[in-house]
């Protein structure tokens, strides 16, 4: 079988795949990355969303053989690295504003909103209601609102 190398979480891991298999089932499955989750597959409940490169993907609908050498794929998991603590500001909001019930997709709401955060601030502005208006992941228990909160106050803090 054909090797996938690529940095994960700031480490550079190589995965023995097919080329066509889904990244998620690589990152959960063959290198045991539980944090991003399988929803749908087709990368519209976004449960699954991670970063690659900075920018937020579902990695559910990328096929690892899509994935280059000098790509980063940070997960929930290597979150906190990215700000040098225990937990990221985000991360930290989600339990001030106990946003979590059944925590299924709070992998993927938070990786989504620390993107969404970064692509304001790269565009020299605060995240705004229309900014939160764009996060489109499925939460199954309902708590938008508290989600909303926390992406608000998270995005003070880092």
């Amino acid at each position: 079988m054909p090797e996938h190398t690529f940095i994960l979480n700031g480490k550079p891991v190589t995965a023995d795949v097919e080329g066509d298999v889904r990244l998620l089932w690589v990152l959960r499955d063959v290198l045991g990355v539980t944090g991003p989750k399988y929803g749908c597959g087709l990368g519209v409940c976004q449960a699954c969303t991670s970063h690659l490169n900075g920018k937020a993907f579902n990695p559910c609908s990328v096929p690892v053989g899509n994935i280059r050498p000098d790509d980063e794929i940070t997960t929930i998991e290597g979150l906190p690295a990215t700000v040098g603590k225990d937990l990221h500001p985000m991360q930290e909001a989600w339990l001030a504003h106990d946003v979590a019930q059944c925590g299924y997709c709070q992998p993927g709401q938070i990786m989504a909103a620390v993107a969404k955060v970064r692509q304001a601030r790269a565009a020299g502005r605060d995240i705004t209601e229309a900014d939160l208006d764009e996060i489109r992941n499925v939460c199954r228990c309902g708590t938008y609102h508290r989600i909303r909160e926390a992406i608000m106050e998270g995005a003070r803090h880092f």
